[in-house]
């Protein structure tokens, strides 16, 4: 709950600080001293956005301070720790705009976001402005107070996730059935290139060696007439260089005696010898090994002119890239295999998603319409309380296509005169029903969800007499288990306060300057018969509001 909230420079607020009480507080004041004022400041530590135009004074920044605690509060403890700020009995909520009308804000004095503080800040408090009535008219809020009531925030959140992973396994599955129906397009042509390269059964390298090969066999001529050659020289010349190698050995032999260094040379000339003699014996060994073959020639032309088609045809340059090419190919065609099993294998995961989120669905929509009766019942008890005897407020659950809520609508219908003619709320209610109406609901739904904090501003617009009276009554009662601020204009109402605080302005050297007290119980009764009966109130009025505070 709020228990304390500094402002200081903030519209025509110099410098106010209010410490509340932990249940019923009401805010009075003259018209224009400045009551919504603070409600305004109140609101940008909630989230709101705001500029510099706010600014009383433009030489310095602005500052407004909540401070709150949340003892009991395991929402907001589990968003600190969620979220690394710190955790104390206390929380406190800053936010400063500077003169540019740049704004920043703090949990606890650490930096925070403007969504992080409108986040954490609805976990705690709940703020009715006089235009707030208008959401009693939209399908999203009337959901949210039947789920309150019904308690359906975990099995929403369950039911919410299984919506999510259904979502995702049709989306799957349509983008599977679109790839099938593209696959079977281009099936016949992938077929066709799969069977044109597999039936070509090139190896790793294959083009490559080959035109290694074709080379060597029409130069075979050529390469054994210089191998013969190289035996002839070796040989079988006129004078063979193996035979004089020969005949240098023997001459060098006959001298060894007489010169150490002759017989190493000898042995080196000899070396030689041997070598051109295996030379000799290699180069007629490997000439009769080549033979020119014509039809291997034709062979090998045939591959390597299918092999340079199929190499044109899918812009590659070598044969490993056309194995990749074959390779892939066969994947894409087992995908086109496969993917009937996986969109099976989807529908089934999908028609087992759909039976979950119709059981689940069910208990929600059970919970909402166990709901019905119970709180229309009690919400027409309390518009006969609060002077609208013949209104009555009816609720429809309608069956609709399933969605991230559930598969129901839920709809506020409302009769003003017990016509029995049951039309929407946001077509047939007043300003001032829709107030009542909405403080209702409201006090329904805050016991239902423990929100330890709610704000009213003019809640009371548009009634008086017992009416409000009534709504005191009901504000006064809701207040013994949550925190209630009420700003009012209404004097059976401000009678309810358990701390009652009255706003005026002041005039400083010729600046006016909103301030703000805590009254105390004689000046509550004249404040109050003030209320009533205007500036100068008679005996008979002060009693009458001293029996309204007392009574």
């Amino acid at each position: 709950m709020l228990t304390r909230l500094f402002i200081q420079n903030y519209a025509i607020i110099d410098e106010v600080e209010i410490d509340f009480s932990t249940s019923l507080n009401i805010i009075t004041g003259e018209t224009g001293a400045g009551k919504s004022i603070l409600i305004g400041a109140l609101g940008l530590i909630l989230g709101q956005r705001a500029d510099a135009s706010v600014l009383l004074t433009t030489e310095k920044k602005c500052l407004v301070e909540g401070t709150f605690l949340i003892d009991h509060n395991k929402q907001a403890k589990h968003f600190l720790t969620k979220n690394d700020f710190d955790i104390d009995s206390s929380l406190i909520i800053r936010r400063e705009i500077a003169v540019n009308g740049k704004s920043r804000a703090f949990i606890n004095d650490t930096p925070a976001t403007l969504t992080q503080i409108k986040e954490l800040a609805s976990l705690m408090v709940n703020l009715h402005q006089q235009f707030d009535t208008l959401e009693l008219g939209n399908d999203e809020f009337q959901r949210q107070v039947i789920d309150a009531l019904a308690s359906n925030e975990q099995p929403l959140q369950q039911y919410q996730q299984t919506y999510k992973d259904w979502q995702h396994t049709k989306a799957q599955l349509k983008e599977l059935l679109s790839q099938k129906a593209s696959f079977q397009k281009e099936a016949e042509y992938q077929q066709f290139l799969f069977d044109e390269l597999n039936d070509a059964a090139f190896k790793e390298n294959e083009l490559e060696d080959m035109e290694a090969e074709l080379k060597l066999l029409t130069n075979t001529e050529s390469i054994k007439a210089a191998l013969e050659g190289t035996y002839y020289q070796l040989k079988e010349s006129e004078t063979p260089v193996a035979t004089t190698l020969k005949q240098l050995v023997n001459t060098l032999n006959n001298f060894q005696d007489y010169h150490s260094a002759i017989k190493p040379l000898a042995d080196r000339v000899q070396s030689v010898y041997i070598e051109i003699n295996d030379i000799a014996a290699e180069a007629t060994h490997l000439s009769n090994t080549l033979l020119h073959d014509a039809s291997r020639i034709e062979t090998i032309n045939e591959r390597l002119s299918l092999g340079y088609k199929l190499l044109k045809k899918h812009g590659v340059l070598t044969t490993s890239e056309l194995l990749q090419i074959l390779e892939k190919i066969s994947l894409h065609l087992q995908e086109v295999l496969n993917i009937d099993d996986t969109i099976l294998a989807l529908q089934k995961q999908e028609k087992e998603q759909q039976a979950n989120i119709v059981a689940q669905a069910k208990i929600i929509s059970e919970n909402r319409k166990k709901q019905l009766a119970p709180f229309t019942q009690k919400v027409n008890e309390l518009l006969v309380q609060v002077g609208m005897p013949n209104a009555q407020l009816k609720v429809d659950v309608i069956t609709c296509e399933y969605n991230r809520f559930g598969a129901d609508d839920i709809v506020f219908l409302f009769d003003a005169n017990k016509t029995g003619k049951f039309e929407l709320l946001s077509k047939v209610a007043s300003g001032g029903e829709l107030s009542r109406l909405m403080l209702c609901i409201k006090s329904l739904v805050a016991k239902a969800v423990k929100l330890p904090t709610m704000i009213f501003d003019e809640i009371d617009t548009g009634i008086s007499g017992e009416a409000a009276k009534q709504v005191g009554v009901i504000m006064k009662s809701l207040s013994s288990n949550i925190q209630l601020i009420s700003i009012t204009h209404q004097p059976q109402i401000a009678a309810r306060a358990v701390k009652h605080f009255f706003v005026y302005k002041e005039d400083k050297g010729g600046v006016i300057k909103t301030r703000i007290r805590v009254l105390e119980k004689e000046e509550r009764i004249l404040s109050i018969a003030q209320m009533l009966s205007g500036e100068n109130p008679t005996a008979t009025t002060l009693a009458t509001a001293k029996e309204m505070i007392e009574g």
